[in-house]
């Protein structure tokens, strides 16, 4: 089952648009995880270098994802992006405990943002079919996620590569799409 078979059956008002901002660090996923969305190939993916948008019209629903790309030079850029975000994707490779720290610093100024605060936050914990994966308690702990007071989140642990747990994250976001700001 798909993204659009998810939306198709939560669909509430037609011809509703949702946009969805998708982030995270270079080589957490992020067009991976896209693509698994979009039922695309996910044999060759290359790294991001600007962002890659897909949008689709299904009953009624407009989706449009906007992955950006995670590498350091671009992030300063993100907040071109920022504006009429409904939803917000944060991935995170997990078995990349190096770099837990910069991921959550990257996360703690995404959520000073004026522009996306009320925005419902699912984060990818990606990557979970590593043996070196933390997981979701572990990452939620390190990101001190249970401070975040100014929206509603969901962690959810997934792997991008095999798709498992990538449904259930979606299932969780479409159901915030009522509830987010106009």
């Amino acid at each position: 089952m798909g993204l659009l078979a998810v939306l198709r059956r939560l669909k509430t008002t037609p011809d509703q648009e949702v946009r969805i901002l998708l982030l995270g660090l270079d080589n957490a996923g992020k067009t991976t995880l896209l693509k698994q969305l979009a039922s695309e190939d996910i044999n060759h993916i290359t790294p991001t270098q600007g962002f890659n948008i897909k949008s689709v019209q299904s009953q009624g629903f407009k989706l449009n994802v906007w992955d950006i790309g995670g590498q350091r030079k671009i992030r300063p850029y993100w907040r071109n992006y920022f504006e009429n975000t409904d939803l917000l994707i944060y991935v995170i490779d997990s078995g990349d405990r190096k770099r837990f720290e910069e991921t959550a610093e990257e996360l703690g100024e995404l959520l000073e943002e004026e522009k996306l605060a009320m925005i419902p936050m699912l984060i990818f914990a990606n990557k979970q079919d590593l043996m070196t994966a933390a997981s979701p308690a572990e990452l939620a702990e390190g990101l001190h996620l249970h401070t975040i007071r100014d929206r509603i989140w969901q962690i959810q642990a997934c792997s991008a590569l095999t798709g498992e747990g990538v449904q259930d994250g979606m299932v969780w976001l479409c159901k915030c799409i009522p509830t987010r700001r106009k």
